[in-house]
């Protein structure tokens, strides 16, 4: 992650850490404090406004080159994330039986854990076959926020 560069962002729920390479976005997670001295490059900045108007309300779907690293399979399993649209739920079997291996639920909760970049890949949309919410790494609270900002939770 050396070739990274960094960029911040204030959001409801909390601070949204950046990070581009020259080919795309490789990292959005949100953090308690920057980690790194912010820069500024047009992807950056595009994203860092994409990012403000998501939370604004303002975009659904994401425009940004992204740069995804991770192994095979969970390039496949981010794959599928992104199909998942705005407002929507989907269950981790789903994504297995998208991937086409029904045993590879705990296989794709790992690797919908592991995402780099939250929020773009939506990995918040992704809940139990019960319908309950399971498994965010930026916090159960920030998944619940973001599915009710997105309209896919009502209550």
């Amino acid at each position: 992650m050396d070739d990274l560069l960094f960029a911040y962002a204030e959001s409801p729920v909390g601070l949204v850490e950046i990070g581009c390479s020259g080919v795309g976005l490789a990292v959005l997670n949100f953090v308690e404090e920057a980690h790194h001295s912010p820069a500024v490059t047009p992807l950056l900045t595009d994203a860092a406004r994409q990012i403000d108007a998501y939370f604004a309300q303002k975009l659904s779907v994401f425009d940004l080159p992204l740069d995804l690293r991770g192994t095979d399979f969970q390039r496949r399993v981010w794959a599928q994330l992104l199909t998942v649209p705005f407002g929507q739920t989907a269950t981790y079997l789903d994504i297995a039986l998208a991937l086409g291996n029904p045993q590879a639920v705990r296989a794709v909760g790992a690797a919908n854990g592991r995402n780099p970049v939250s929020i773009v890949v939506p990995c918040h949309r992704i809940i139990g076959s019960d319908g309950e919410l399971i498994g965010y790494g930026g916090g159960l609270w920030r998944k619940e926020w973001l599915l009710r900002h997105e309209g896919a939770l009502l209550l």
